[in-house]
């Protein structure tokens, strides 16, 4: 989205295709209730607000979007001329530009014979509202950012939270990890799920002590899994693109191996890559302003500073 709107303030005809039924990304669609701080600007916001306030920046110039569709390829018809063959229609331009985040995802499920029944009951790999865990008793499994971030957020909504984890220590950040051991979470390490109890919903679970092999049972309301996501690129492995451990190789201009094709986000790599909400925020420029100029050679790189425009 601030590539759309980027490609706005430089006078582009923008057009966005996304798979999803909105637009958003990994923010709307997994973790819209969570606190982000590492955005410039904002000392805390949440995904969803932060994804509002993208819109409303991005509809400044009201670009093209077309929603739940998903792009199948993209041919080179000649210089400057590039046919996008989605699953809907096909659609043309004269520059491309990969903003796909970690490309498809989905959760790494609950490998429990039981799992399936529970899912849109009270099992849950994604949250999209807080307020329904209210009161209730909450187990979260899993030792990384998500599940430490969860169970703090759930902490001052349920009536109890347990988080539960299979190693002794954690894989999420060291002042997420600092907050929950001060917070009134229930901690079971080392323990891991054995089973989820009940008949239409999980009315309770068996744990397992990872070494002593001590097991118990507690009683809950819901259970949430936070494995980590499975990713792939999908269709875009098949675009001819030069490709590193499943992310677009692309140099100091956001180019990738194919002349015209520009990346940015999460999707990309180059040497020193991170990938973090703020750097996307600046690679988006950086593909926007190299697009034009490949679009029209005559264009400035630079278009100056945005303080001395009139929008």
């Amino acid at each position: 989205m601030f590539a759309a709107f980027y490609g706005g303030m430089r006078q582009a005809s923008v057009k966005i295709i996304e798979s999803m039924p909105q637009l958003g990304g990994q923010l709307a669609a997994l973790y819209p209730e969570k606190y982000i701080y590492d955005v410039a600007g904002f000392p805390k916001v949440t995904a969803s607000e932060l994804v509002e306030q993208l819109k409303k920046q991005m509809d400044m110039f009201k670009p093209e979007i077309h929603l739940e569709e998903k792009v199948v390829t993209v041919n080179k018809r000649d210089e400057r001329d590039f046919e996008i063959i989605t699953d809907k229609t096909v659609h043309y331009a004269k520059a491309v530009i990969i903003t796909a985040g970690v490309g498809a995802f989905e959760p790494r499920r609950l490998e429990l014979a039981e799992a399936a029944k529970f899912e849109k009951r009270n099992l849950y790999y994604f949250i999209n509202d807080l307020n329904q865990f209210q009161g209730k008793h909450v187990l979260v499994s899993g030792g990384g950012d998500s599940a430490v971030d969860w169970s703090l957020m759930l902490e001052p909504i349920a009536a109890s939270v347990t988080l539960v984890h299979r190693r002794d220590k954690f894989r999420a950040h060291e002042h997420s990890v600092e907050n929950l051991m001060n917070s009134k979470v229930n901690i079971l390490t080392p323990y891991e799920l054995l089973s989820l109890n009940g008949s239409d919903t999980i009315t309770s679970v068996t744990l397992q002590h990872g070494k002593t092999a001590e097991k118990i049972e507690l009683p809950v309301d819901a259970v949430i899994v936070n494995f980590g996501f499975v990713s792939s690129l999908g269709p875009i492995a098949e675009w001819g693109l030069e490709i590193d451990n499943g992310s677009i190789i692309v140099d100091s201009r956001m180019e990738t191996s194919v002349p015209g094709i520009f990346a940015a986000g999460d999707i990309t790599t180059y040497p020193g890559k991170l990938k973090l909400i703020a750097v996307g925020f600046g690679e988006a420029p950086t593909a926007i302003n190299n697009a034009k100029v490949y679009v029209d050679p005559t264009a400035k790189l630079s278009p100056g500073h945005s303080s001395s425009m009139k929008l």
